[in-house]
Formats: structure tokens, C-alpha cells, sequence
């Protein structure tokens, strides 16, 4: 057995120095963490909206990063990243370096898409974390306000007559504005109608306005502003209860549609392997505008009702409705893309 010499032995003197240096650093190392922690964040911190300009879940993430940037004193930016039913911008966000500096604002897209597509360029059980609900909105079905339809059944009387003339903009394939169009379809065996699919709500809306299509499926806030000024006219809402500011407007159950009950969600999630302390500092300030009655007033103002709810419960919500959202494409019959 080896032995160590007098001189390569270790002095009780140079032991005891050891450990003190040991018991000095180890809190300062904590300190630096906690200062780096406490720094979060130190640049601006990106929403990537996986939709275009003047949709749902844009307007939530516009409304947020401004009430986020006035209470934390932090720069927050939005980035709009459209297209294939929002896979592009959830791609690039699940890819994007997990820092806490990209930031994903989702819609139910998120957890419809998996039972949509083939191949998805995310894995939405493994590459994401909750971070924190927003709002939710009732869809709508809306038409001109000069169009013949003053009911869904009167909509419904015409496209069934004059199948060629009559169509429908909707918001990508898989969101959910859309699949209450196709249920719609099913329901009254007009599978002739056509679905004409924009990259997000706010080009649906303007497909509408500028008569290129004869109604429009999609979320209550982008054409909410279009139905208080008298352009469109909403026939009904896919909620349980009529909207206060619409209460003309019968929701889809009073229009003679039972269970028809239909809405965007929108929630933040952060990278996989974000750290939790960047994560935690995102949901707590997030809460903390989501609770204010301003940010609850402009929201509701908007066709939005503020849904605050934190990281354990938006991860819970996104989860649960991959299967449940499979589960309606697969009894539709719609094809995966």
C-alpha cells in the first residue's frame, strides 16, 4: 500500500484552509446565481406569435408585452411568425436557444396540430413548458352586413341553394375557428362549401370585408371592432352564454346548434430547458398584469376574457387537448396534412 511521505501529506493547517475557502466560496456562488437570476432578463425577451398580424392570439401578445414592459421596466417585442397552421413559428421558438429570451404565445393550434399533421417539427409533449395562461375568446361565425343571411339557419338556406356562390374564410387548417366551420359543414351535409384557409384570423376577417368571401369563422376579437361599427354582422357565438357587449347576437345552442361551443385559448410556453428561475420570473409577472382591472377591461373591450392561471395549469390545459382535439379530427374524417 502506498504511502505518502511527511512532505506529500496534507497539513491540518492546509486542510482547514482548504475547507474555509470551500465554505467562503460555495455562498458566493450562490450570490452570483441569485444576481444573475435577479437580472432576468437583461435584453428583450421575444413572444413569437405563430400566427400574422391582427389575429387572436397577436392581439393578446401586443396587449401583454405592453403591460409587461410598463410594470417590469423590461424590453418585450412580438414576433409574428405565420404559417402551416402555426408550425413555423412553434418550430422556430422550440429550437430557439432555451434561455428564457424566446418566448412562445400559443393558441389551441399547439395542441390540435398533433393529431393534424403527419410529421410535426416539434415534439409537443417533450420540447415545451407552461409558463402561464391568457385569454380565451368565443369564435364566431360573421357576414357583411348587407348579406342576405340574418341567421346561421338563413346562411345555411342560401349555401345549400346557391353551393357555388356561397364560401367561408377561416383561419389556418387545425385552429379551431376553422374546425367549427367543418363541424358546421357536417352537421347540416353541405360538404360542398368551400373553406377558403388564410394564414391567420385577421386576413380572414379581411377576406370578408372586402367581399371575397360570403362569411367568415373565426375568433370574436378580431371582429368585434368590424360588428361594433356596423360592417359585419355576427350571427352567432360559439359560447355557452351570449356576449354582454353582443347581447342580440344568440349563441350557437339558441341559433339551433346543441354543444356547439367553440373558442381560442391563448398561453405562453417557454423552450424545454428554460431555466425555471427565468421561467418562474415570466409567470409571476404575467400573473401579475393578468390580475389588473385595466388589462382585464382591454382584454373584454377587445373579445377576450382573461384567463390568469399559472405554468402547472397551462401545461396541464395543452396536454389534456392533444387527445382531445385528435380525437374530433379523427370523427371528422379530415385528413392529416
Amino acid at each position: 500500500m502506498k504511502t505518502l511521505t511527511a512532505s506529500a501529506a496534507p497539513s491540518r493547517r492546509r486542510v482547514m484552509a482548504g475547507a474555509l475557502a470551500a465554505g467562503l466560496a460555495a455562498p458566493a456562488l450562490l450570490r452570483a446565481r441569485s444576481a444573475n437570476a435577479a437580472g432576468y432578463p437583461e435584453r428583450p425577451v421575444k413572444f413569437v406569435v405563430a400566427n400574422t398580424p391582427g389575429g387572436p392570439s397577436d392581439i393578446v401578445a401586443r396587449f401583454v408585452t405592453a403591460a409587461l414592459e410598463q410594470s417590469t421596466g423590461k424590453t418585450f417585442i412580438v414576433e409574428n411568425r405565420g404559417g402551416a397552421g402555426g408550425n413555423i413559428g412553434m418550430e422556430y421558438a422550440a429550437h430557439a436557444e432555451p434561455d428564457g429570451y424566446t418566448i412562445l404565445l400559443a393558441t389551441n393550434a399547439y395542441s390540435v396540430n398533433y393529431g393534424l399533421y403527419k410529421h410535426l417539427p416539434y415534439d409537443p409533449y417533450k420540447d415545451f413548458v407552461g409558463v402561464s395562461e391568457l385569454a380565451t375568446s368565443p369564435n364566431t361565425f360573421a357576414v357583411r352586413v348587407e348579406a342576405r343571411a340574418k341567421t346561421m339557419k338563413d346562411f345555411v338556406a342560401l349555401a345549400r341553394a346557391n353551393p357555388d356562390k356561397y364560401n367561408c374564410s377561416t383561419p389556418p387548417i387545425g385552429t379551431t375557428a376553422q374546425l367549427q366551420f367543418e363541424l358546421l359543414k357536417i352537421r347540416e351535409k353541405l360538404p360542398q362549401l368551400a373553406d377558403v384557409v388564410f394564414k391567420g384570423g385577421g386576413d380572414a376577417i379581411t377576406a370578408l370585408l372586402s367581399s371575397t368571401v360570403q362569411m367568415t369563422s373565426g375568433s370574436l376579437a378580431p371582429a368585434l371592432p368590424h360588428i361594433k361599427n356596423g360592417t359585419l354582422r355576427c350571427l352567432a357565438v360559439s359560447a355557452a352564454s351570449r356576449w354582454p357587449d353582443l347581447p342580440d347576437v344568440p349563441t350557437m345552442e339558441q341559433a339551433g346548434y346543441a354543444d356547439f361551443v367553440s373558442a381560442v385559448d391563448c398561453v405562453l410556453l417557454a423552450p424545454a430547458k428554460t431555466p425555471p428561475a427565468n421561467v418562474k420570473w415570466l409567470e409571476t409577472q404575467t400573473l401579475k398584469v393578468l390580475s389588473s382591472k385595466e388589462m382585464k377591461d382591454k382584454l373584454y373591450k377587445a373579445g377576450f376574457l382573461v384567463r390568469a392561471e399559472g405554468a402547472a395549469a397551462a401545461w396541464a390545459r395543452v396536454t389534456k387537448e392533444i387527445n382531445e382535439f385528435k380525437r374530433i379530427i379523427d370523427q371528422a374524417g379530415i385528413q392529416k396534412l
